[in-house]
């Protein structure tokens, strides 16, 4: 990993690496690393040159085992300490779910709790074969929050969340497949390469129209009517430096090198 920092930013250009940074523990997610993520989000979704984030957990053991248990002692032994604790990780939920750029999740191994809650704010999940999805939390007496359980809901469904949440199972790669929860499975030594790949590909894209694609799609859960400006706004790519330039080069049928104006 790049650093011992709880949570690692690897820059490429404008792909950006992500990384969940505790594998000594499966990177179990501390109050720190959820204000760490949460801020790094923030930043790089403000940042014009990024064009792809890619979202991970250090080594190929886990995306992230969730939340530390071992923190609860000190940080969520009661009603009040918990309000706290889940103020700094609903930050984060938000800060994910408000990014400007793709997300991808490259997800290795174990994939629960606080760490699915994670992957379904991502654009793209790609997994192992081996990996594992749940949210064992009834075995501790712990509820999902509305803030944590809605992206699940829009994710799989109504009755697919409540089937993770109520029996509690962690299940296979091929499952989470077939519930919509994750978008594609490869081999597990092909999950690294498969989702740069997918970055790459994102990357060399419009920006521009990626993030103008993620703001419709989250405008689209909205259910009140679409207003003049909205579908106006749909148009604007065709005044843009990049709408040019891919034009140009599809006539000229070469590579189109975007600019993100």
């Amino acid at each position: 990993m790049p650093n011992s920092d709880p949570i690692a930013v690897d820059r490429d250009g404008p792909r950006v690496t992500v990384i969940l940074n505790r594998p000594e523990k499966l990177n179990a997610l501390t109050r720190t690393m959820w204000q760490a993520l949460g801020a790094a989000i923030a930043s790089l979704s403000a940042d014009d040159d990024v064009r792809c984030i890619v979202l991970r957990g250090a080594g190929e053991k886990a995306f992230s085992s969730g939340n530390d248990i071992g923190e609860f002692a000190n940080e969520r032994s009661s009603k009040t300490q918990a309000i706290a604790y889940g103020h700094a990780m609903h930050a984060t939920l938000d800060e994910l779910a408000r990014c400007r750029h793709p997300i991808v999740a490259q997800i290795h191994g174990v994939c629960v709790g606080g760490g699915l809650e994670i992957a379904t704010l991502a654009d793209l999940r790609i997994c192992g074969e081996s990996s594992r999805f749940g949210a064992p939390i009834k075995n501790l007496g712990l509820t999902m929050a509305y803030a944590e359980m809605a992206p699940l809901v829009r994710l799989v469904g109504r009755a697919v969340a409540l089937e993770i949440l109520l029996e509690g199972r962690v299940f296979g790669a091929a499952e989470a497949l077939q519930k919509g929860l994750v978008t594609r499975v490869v081999p597990d030594a092909a999950v690294a390469l498969e989702a740069m790949t997918a970055a790459e590909r994102i990357a060399e894209g419009a920006p521009l129209v990626a993030r103008w694609h993620k703001k419709f799609a989250r405008r689209l859960e909205d259910p009140r009517p679409l207003n003049p400006a909205e579908l106006d706004e749909c148009f604007d790519c065709f005044d843009t430096e990049d709408f040019r330039i891919g034009y140009a080069s599809f006539l000229a049928k070469k590579k189109p090198s975007f600019v993100g104006r």
